[in-house]
Parts: structure tokens; sequence; C-alpha cells
């Protein structure tokens, strides 16, 4: 389970930071590709995965009377997506129908969800993108959901922007993209791109004075790590 502390480290590091850390420990396909952040955010978002999954629609079956099933899972979803989640849906990488819209993204939030991404496209992109909220898609989508889409399942293991996602993995979001950590390793690689950071805003600083990459990033010459301790001391962070 990701610490309070450690939940707050990683809204303050980078997806590429964290790319690096996962890259480390073997793991090379975590970066979602498709969904972008929509709206300019404060920190990074951080959440345990709460997932949908959609498979192709059926005509017979996908009608707009479903959503009149409080059962149906996407309006279920938004209903028990739990407080600092986020809802991360399956949509086989299909834009061409909206994955949800304005008004579900806008109960998320009031709900108290950490934020919704999709590897498909939402409805309303312009209204949901001047809410408080991050919300991650690949592009925006006019049609409902049901001309393609068929929510089947939630709360199970998912692929999401070509990246595995299980229940209760921490997604972070950024102006990058989306990136997952699995939840075994949730505490030790948020403490560890935390301390990279903060060496990497000591590199940049060295960078911006004119300081050569050769011995600082990666620090090989002895010097840079009295340098950075010094830096510390001094206030640095």
């Amino acid at each position: 389970m990701l610490t309070n502390d450690n939940r707050e480290k990683l809204k303050s590091v980078s997806t590429a930071t964290l790319s690096t850390v996962l890259f480390k420990r073997g793991l090379r396909n975590a970066f979602m590709m498709g969904p972008k952040l929509m709206n300019e955010a404060s920190c990074s978002m951080v959440g345990e995965a709460y997932t949908l999954r959609y498979i192709p629609a059926r005509e017979d079956l996908d009608v707009l009377s479903v959503f009149e099933d409080t059962k149906h899972p996407q309006r279920k979803g938004v209903e028990e997506c739990p407080v600092g989640h986020v809802m991360v849906i399956d949509s086989r990488g299909d834009a061409s129908a909206a994955s949800a819209g304005n008004i579900l993204v806008t109960r998320l939030m009031v709900r108290g969800a950490a934020g919704i991404v999709t590897d498909g496209g939402f409805r309303d992109s312009a209204d949901i993108a001047k809410l408080n909220f991050h919300a991650y898609q690949s592009s925006a989508s006019a049609p409902t959901n049901l001309t393609k889409h068929h929510a089947v399942d939630l709360n199970v293991p998912i692929g999401c922007g070509g990246v595995a996602v299980y229940p209760g993995d921490i997604v972070v979001g950024d102006g990058d993209g989306v990136i997952v950590i699995p939840q075994e390793l949730c505490n030790e690689v948020a403490f560890e791109a935390y301390e990279m950071t903060i060496f990497e805003n000591f590199v940049e600083e060295r960078v911006k004075n004119n300081h050569p990459i050769f011995g600082l990033y990666p620090p090989t010459d002895p010097n840079t790590k009295l340098e950075f301790d010094k830096w510390l001391k001094s206030g640095g962070v």
C-alpha cells in the first residue's frame, strides 16, 4: 500500500524520472502511449487504479435505455470509484466514440477521485478541460460510447495505452502523460524517484550555470557528490 508520505513524494516527480527508476527494475513498458493531459495542473496526478473495461459494442445490446440500469458498469464505476483513485478506461485505443463525458467526469471529481484516463476520447472535451481535475485522453470524441463501446467489467486487469493496468497499481500523470507503477513496488519506486528528482534539480542548476555534463550526469566525478552534499546543506532541494 502506498504510504501518505510517498504519495506526496510522487506528486513532485516526473513520469520521465519514474520511467528510469522502473527501467532499472526491468520494467520497460509502463508509460502509456496516447493519453495526454487535457488541462494545466499544479502537480502530478497520483492514485490507485480503478479500472473500467470496454469491448466492441453490439447494436442489439448497446441502446440508450441501458443507462437506466444502475448496474451499468460505466455508471456504477463513476459512483463507486474510491476517493483518491484514478479511473482508468480500456477503450482499446479507439477514440471514434467517447469513453465518457463532462457530466460523468464532473461526478468523479466531486466524489474525490484523483483523475481519469482513457486511451480513447471524451465528449464535451472543452468543458472537461476547464475542470480543476486531472483528465487524460487520446483525442476528443463527440459520439456516445454506445456506438462503439460496450462496458463489460469493473476493477479487473486491463490494457490502456498499451500498458497492463491491475487494480491498485499506482497511476501517475504529468504533462508528458501517464505511467503505471506496480503496487508491490510503489513505495520503493516513490522514494528512489524523489531522491533522483532532488539530484536532478541540482544537476539542472549546474547546467544552467554552464557546467559540463561529463562527470555530472551521471555523477562519475567524485567531486560531484561533494558538491551535491554541499548544495543540500545550503538549502538546495
